[in-house]
């Protein structure tokens, strides 16, 4: 029912539109055949424990802890027929507050208040306007990124999202080209557009643009080339490459390399960071085993766009073992029970461990986190679409925070074109 109403609700809407533009409706037929269109329901419980004396080194607290309840409707359209092809797409979101405190708050699934409180709720509107021309797609207004200069983070109650314009193109087989610009960013617990910024050296610019591209050389060989810059504050080049060997049927070792040079751009302070990460990973049927080693140069940390994921090997549930001339090493382990016998279910394990982290106050400090996931997905019947995750970190600190945190998650997702 849902699917007939939802369907003939748009094609309604595409016919009086057509009509009124004096454009015949026939020309809305891709439009509407490829158009999606989901309501997602997460319900989201968070916990982090600080262990040291004297709780958060930022607020004091011993523990940050709520529960919330978020609804995410996306919508796609399909592209008008034509040399040129149009459509729009449309996110809304709503997060509301289902347990919180004063002395609790802070875990970033909900906007806070001027008096320290989280509010009740907050909801977010996105409308995304595409052009689409062979094979290369333009989109302004709302966009979520997952690429090496722009990660959308989606760990909490609700997605980041950022406002601008993309353009990528696959005119070239095997080649992927991608240019940006973008002005606002809406990070995860907030409902309003705020300037772009930097992370961890600070600084605010006008815009961050990108732009650059991949060739898949063959159907396991890759290779990227990409830059960034956050106007007035930092440029960013990324190399990135990766190959997997075929050593069987059911084994290969993929090789995943990235490097990173970053430094001032405009009248901003010096800037200095270099970043190298590796990691290798064997798969074995169910089964893959990664190592990981990443190293930070020179005499600042690694810089990203305020709010995003950095595109670092080592970045993890909490850190991302990018402080000054930080080294750090991954083991990783992955299990995917569908082989045996229970489709759905997956579990994966990882330990980080970072030395050398050049301590502003002189000396050096070293860190540690330890991850656990397990997710299980219902694959028919009346809960089919239904998924349970459970995500516990562990992190501890010579310099930082030392924190035990879980994450509850239980996501629903309901088709409706």
């Amino acid at each position: 029912m849902h699917k007939f109403n939802s369907y003939r609700a748009v094609a309604t809407l595409s016919a009086l539109t057509a009509a009124a533009l004096g454009t015949p409706s026939w020309a809305f037929a891709d439009f509407l055949a490829d158009s999606k269109a989901s309501l997602e329901a997460r319900n989201l419980y968070f916990n982090r424990d600080f262990r040291q004396p004297g709780g958060s080194s930022a607020s004091g607290q011993s523990k940050a802890e709520e529960w919330g309840q978020g609804f995410i409707l996306r919508s796609e359209s399909g592209y008008t027929e034509g040399s040129i092809g149009v459509g729009v797409d449309a996110i809304g979101m709503f997060g509301m507050k289902l347990d919180s405190s004063h002395d609790r708050a802070g875990t970033a699934l909900f906007p806070t208040g001027s008096d320290g409180n989280s509010q009740d709720n907050y909801s977010k509107l996105g409308v995304t306007a595409k052009a689409k021309a062979s094979n290369t797609t333009l989109k302004v207004g709302a966009l979520i990124f997952r690429n090496q200069m722009l990660l959308s983070p989606d760990g909490r109650l609700l997605p980041q999202m950022f406002r601008g314009a993309m353009i990528e193109s696959n005119e070239i087989q095997g080649l992927s080209l991608q240019a940006a610009r973008i002005k606002d960013a809406m990070p995860a617990q907030s409902g309003h557009w705020d300037k772009m910024s930097a992370n961890r050296i600070g600084g605010q610019g006008d815009a961050y643009s990108f732009y650059g591209g991949d060739y898949a050389l063959d159907k396991q060989s890759t290779l990227g080339l990409h830059y960034g810059e956050l106007e007035d504050v930092f440029q960013q080049v990324v190399v990135n490459a990766s190959r997997t060997f075929m050593l069987g049927d059911a084994s290969s070792l993929k090789a995943d390399v990235r490097y990173a040079q970053s430094q001032e751009d405009g009248n901003f302070r010096d800037i200095d960071n270099k970043a190298f990460g590796a990691m290798l990973t064997y798969r074995l049927g169910a089964q893959a085993f990664g190592l990981g080693y990443q190293k930070m140069r020179g005499d600042d940390p690694y810089p990203y766009v305020a709010n995003s994921d950095p595109y670092l090997v080592n970045f993890i549930q909490i850190s991302d073992f990018a402080n000054v001339n930080e080294r750090s090493w991954q083991a990783r382990y992955d299990l995917d029970f569908a082989t045996l016998g229970v489709p759905g279910l997956s579990f994966m394990t990882r330990y980080v461990s970072g030395d050398q982290v050049q301590l502003a106050a002189g000396g050096t400090g070293k860190e540690w986190e330890r991850n656990t996931d397990i997710t299980y997905a219902f694959q028919s019947g009346p809960l089919k679409n239904l998924s349970l995750r459970w995500r516990n970190a562990t992190v501890r600190s010579s310099f930082g925070n030392d924190l035990d945190e879980n994450r509850l998650i239980v996501q629903y997702m309901i088709p409706l074109l």
